[in-house]
């Protein structure tokens, strides 16, 4: 195999990185989508790991994460699945199958409080599983002078995934703090990571918030 001499495992460079926060919104959440007239129990039994590692682990690190950024004048960006259109007729077909409806400008539409976007922070309402399919993101992170990527968010082995490798094959260098995204179970947390390794540098949180405080001086 021929070597190019090059390296993903790059640091962030602050004026050239986003942070891209992927379907962080109520929807995802316990109030919201199919959880909110769940049963509590059955809530539990099928999805009380992921609510308790958004509320324990990665909503924490996103924040501290959002903060660095901020500091450092890095972008952050978020991506919430909504549609264009009252009906959801615009959705993609997989979205229409899988049942993935947030009417727009509805309370399942908006990125959750706890992270809510700041000043101008870009919000892009995506109808497809990578933002990189159904959202102009691309021409977006052009104007930026974007080359680098942090991507967080839910879930990790669909839209972040999904992202991550739409990303890598338009030509960015993508970072995935691995405590900062969640999906359903560990295991299909750790095989998505496991999967993707080969498109990505996967580090901590806190490791990467070293390399942005660095940006910061």
């Amino acid at each position: 195999m021929k070597s190019f001499g090059l390296n993903r495992n790059v640091p962030v460079i602050a004026k050239q990185t986003a942070l891209l926060v992927i379907d962080v919104q109520n929807y995802n959440m316990e109030d919201g989508g199919e959880y909110a007239g769940m049963d509590a129990s059955e809530k539990e039994r099928k999805y009380g790991y992921f609510f308790r590692e958004m509320r324990s682990r990665t909503i924490p690190n996103i924040q501290t994460l959002q903060a660095a950024a901020r500091k450092a004048k890095i972008e952050v960006i978020y991506t919430v699945i909504a549609s264009h259109t009252l009906d959801g007729r615009d959705l993609s077909l997989d979205y229409k199958i899988s049942g993935m409806f947030c009417q727009k400008d509805s309370f399942d539409a908006q990125v959750l409080e706890e992270i809510a976007p700041q000043g101008d922070e870009i919000v892009l309402p995506k109808t497809s599983s990578s933002v990189f399919i159904s959202t102009n993101i691309h021409y977006i992170l052009g104007n930026l002078g974007i080359k680098q990527l942090i991507i967080v968010g839910a879930l990790t082995d669909q839209c972040v995934d999904s992202a991550v490798r739409d990303a890598c094959d338009l030509g960015y260098l993508v970072t995935v703090p691995t405590d900062a995204c969640a999906t359903q179970s560990r295991v299909r947390h750790e095989n998505s990571l496991a999967n993707n390794s080969g498109y990505c540098r996967q580090i901590s949180t806190q490791a990467l918030l070293t390399e942005i405080s660095a940006e910061s001086v």
